[in-house]
């Protein structure tokens, strides 16, 4: 096993999402035919098909809408998280994102959780959304 953390690669299509994590603000691409917020990351709107999306900031705000607890770790670089979790969260504005869930232990995760991002910072070039329960009167 690497003992290396696997991360994305950024590319000129996704290079506006890895910017925007960088200054900790969650950006999903935006139709400027329909109006609609996508994701994942993707040349044409999933709606429309138009071939102009932007970056649209939104709230960062959401509910699990699935989840599983890994036991094992298919990195090494994960070994000492054991157990952690992996979410699917739908956010307010309707996309659906995959990412870890921190400051919960894994038996208390439940599908509907309010959940807020936040921003784990790897490297110079990686900072990752993250989820963290939603703080009551934020």
């Amino acid at each position: 096993m690497s003992q290396e953390r696997p991360l994305p690669v950024i590319t000129e299509q996704n290079r506006g999402y890895w910017a925007a994590a960088a200054r900790q603000e969650l950006v999903m691409p935006h139709c400027t035919q329909c109006d609609k917020v996508f994701f994942p990351i993707a040349p044409v709107c999933p709606f429309c098909f138009a071939a102009d999306p932007d970056w649209k900031k939104v709230s960062g705000r959401g509910r699990v809408s699935s989840f599983v607890i890994f036991q094992q770790a298919f990195f090494a670089f994960f070994k000492n998280r054991l157990p952690y979790a992996v979410v699917q969260v739908e956010l307010d504005e309707g996309p659906r994102i995959n990412a870890n869930l921190f400051d919960l232990k894994p038996e208390e995760i439940r599908i509907g959780l309010p959940v807020e991002v936040t921003f784990e910072k790897v490297n110079d070039e990686i900072t990752l959304p993250q989820f963290r329960p939603l703080v009551r009167g934020t």
